[in-house]
């Protein structure tokens, strides 16, 4: 394992400056449309499929970087690019890992490329957990999957919503409730394979930001699915429940994760490092705008009340940045969140990236309010982060927990 370091090597250098590259000049031109639009940006998928950026190998890389430090690197390249187009490229991901995460090796190789697809015809996939009445809430969620012994298949029936990829995925991840009386953990994770009959796209969100990225319900119908689709397979999630329930017995015991959680787990500090990534591309812009805009014969940066604005920028990017690298480093050398580390580093950048937005539409003034300049999508982009894969109220409750050491509610 690496050590931790703070600065980059060559080749992390070379992976960086190329994703910035494709940000720059195939993304940012395109993210005013697509935001307009309010549609999946399938050229600019393809585009990043083709240099390699759309892709099983390219995430593979990153992933097992030794440093853990790929993934945030690319993400924040990605989202300094555009958060919406970004989401449509990296939205796949988050299926992939609650793959990688709770599958056997057989399941990962058959799946996993069936996600992406080749760069003449691209594919995306879903992750499916929340619920219209089970958001933060798991314990509350409805949709069930029930083991037809007879026929080796599962039959999957309920509602998910905003699903990234809802119900335009090739290959859709979806969490369902297998044994009611454990709680959250009577859950597990099934692969719902291209064309299955009785899985259909419900509503389709017009969201406030991130418009480039499909959003959308997706409804399970009596979905039959082989056996093995469910993620792991069935003698480990027999052991697992047997255990849930022994410590239930007991009341006390082994700690049993659901497959859910262990996604959040594991994707958390990425989402820290798109905050950071829309957080420093707002603050560019307004750092350019106030070298370059006059007022009263000087550039406006020339007043303290915007240079300090823009020096507490700068200062809470790059210790969001620090937070996620912390957290992405710890991932990568097996050491445990022993004070949620993961849960900090999306807390703090989260919020950082909405409050050092609004400051750069502040700064920008009446052109920061228009749709002329890009940090007025890039404030409505930022909102997301307090709120998708666990509300920033959702991050303090499991800090608390894991520093107290107590049921906090």
């Amino acid at each position: 394992m690496a050590e931790f370091t703070m600065e980059l090597n060559d080749d992390q250098k070379q992976v960086r400056d190329w994703i910035h590259g494709f940000a720059a000049d195939v993304m940012r031109p395109a993210a005013a449309e697509w935001d307009e639009r309010e549609e999946t940006p399938w050229p600019v998928i393809q585009e990043a499929a083709k240099v390699g950026i759309y892709s099983l190998d390219f995430y593979a890389q990153q992933f097992f970087d030794p440093t853990g430090l790929g993934i945030p690197m690319a993400m924040e390249e990605l989202f300094w690019g555009d958060a919406g187009i970004a989401l449509s490229i990296v939205g796949t991901g988050l299926a992939a890992i609650g793959v990688v995460a709770n599958g056997t090796e057989e399941q990962i190789g058959t799946w996993i490329p069936q996600m992406y697809g080749t760069p003449d015809d691209v594919k995306v996939a879903a992750f499916c957990s929340s619920e219209p009445d089970a958001g933060s809430d798991v314990g509350s969620m409805r949709t069930r999957a029930v083991y037809d012994q007879a026929k080796d298949e599962w039959v999957l029936s309920g509602t998910k919503t905003w699903a990234t990829n809802g119900g335009i995925a090739n290959v859709h991840i979806v969490v369902a409730v297998v044994d009611p009386a454990l709680g959250t953990k009577g859950h597990a994770s099934f692969i719902v394979p291209p064309n299955t009959p009785g899985l259909s796209q419900g509503q389709k969100f017009k969201k406030h930001g991130i418009r480039a990225s499909h959003t959308a319900e997706v409804v399970l119908e009596d979905v039959r699915i082989p056996g093995s689709c469910l993620l792991g397979g069935k003698e480990k999630l027999d052991e697992r429940l047997a255990r849930a329930h022994e410590r239930a017995r007991s009341g006390g015991g082994e700690r049993v994760k659901n497959a859910a959680m262990a996604t959040f787990e594991a994707s958390r500090p990425a989402v820290g490092a798109m905050a950071v990534g829309t957080a420093r591309a707002a603050y560019e812009v307004a750092l350019d705008y106030a070298k370059t805009r006059t007022q009263f014969g000087r550039p406006i940066i020339d007043n303290q009340g915007v240079a300090f604005q823009l020096a507490d920028m700068r200062t809470q990017i790059d210790a969001a940045r620090l937070l996620v690298w912390r957290a992405s480093w710890m991932a990568a050398a097996g050491r445990p969140f022993d004070s949620a580390e993961g849960s900090m580093s999306k807390l703090f950048a989260s919020e950082m990236s909405k409050k050092v937005t609004a400051q750069a539409v502040q700064i920008l003034g009446g052109n920061g309010f228009t749709r002329e300049y890009p940090v007025e999508r890039m404030h409505r982009d930022s909102a997301i982060y307090t709120i998708f894969e666990g509300t920033s109220e959702i991050q303090r409750l499991v800090i608390a927990r894991t520093i107290s050491g107590m049921p906090i509610r």
